[in-house]
């Protein structure tokens, strides 16, 4: 197998997870927030990781496309940097909402609590720091400090 077509597998196996995720975070929580009497907390709670990892799927499908070395078009670059503000903005809000309709157990409230923490570290890994690391090499990893590969994609256009 080629480089570009390990790359593009790669990217593809990344972005259907991402998708994968987001679908299975969705299907769990209703069910999760009956037993646990979650209220709207959870749903808040899930609002901004399941923009991030929607975001995150589709920049991978469509970074995809773009191999080898293709850069990422301005209107492409435009509509990432709009959905990171979004995502910014739910991951906000979903706090609020948190706080707002505290859930009344402690169980349910450390599981909201938990989604939106999560959310908020793909946040991160994606616009921020890479967190994402091999295990073996996860301490090393985060030392170095990388940018994530959509941040430069989108530092990039601007060049």
């Amino acid at each position: 197998m080629t480089a570009v077509a390990a790359l593009r597998r790669e990217y593809l196996r990344l972005g259907v997870g991402e998708l994968a995720a987001a679908a299975v975070f969705a299907a769990v929580a209703v069910p999760v927030a009956g037993r646990l009497a979650t209220g709207p907390a959870l749903a808040a709670a899930l609002a901004g990781l399941l923009a991030v990892l929607l975001h995150a799927g589709t920049y991978w499908l469509l970074a995809r496309r773009r191999i080898p070395g293709g850069r990422m078009r301005p209107r492409e670059a435009a509509a990432h940097r709009a959905v990171r503000a979004t995502s910014a903005l739910l991951l906000v809000l979903g706090l609020a909402g948190i706080a707002l309709w505290w859930p009344p157990g402690p169980g349910a409230a450390l599981l909201c609590l938990a989604v939106w923490l999560f959310g908020v570290a793909e946040y991160v890994n994606y616009h921020l720091v890479r967190l994402a690391h091999p295990p073996h090499r996860w301490l090393d990893g985060i030392r170095r400090c990388r940018s994530p590969r959509l941040r430069r994609d989108l530092q990039r256009v601007r060049s």
